[in-house]
């Protein structure tokens, strides 16, 4: 059962590929399901600072931003 949660980030992010000329698939599916797990783990493991993880989130994301890609 898909939540209105996981198609409201999957559109989110579908909208970035198709905007790029790139495709969705199932394996761009787990592949963004497997770095929101990760992120999941970033933000426990920065919880532990008392950040808020609204703050935390935010800042994982601008250090995407900022990455140059190889």
């Amino acid at each position: 059962m898909t939540t209105y949660r996981a198609e409201k980030i999957w559109e989110s992010f579908r909208g970035e590929l198709i905007d790029n000329g790139l495709k969705d698939s199932e394996d761009v599916r787990q592949a963004l399901s497997t770095a929101i797990r990760e992120v999941a783990d970033r933000l426990c493991t920065d919880w532990a600072e008392l950040q808020h993880p609204y703050d935390v989130l935010n800042e994982i994301a601008d250090e995407l931003d900022e990455m140059e890609v190889l």
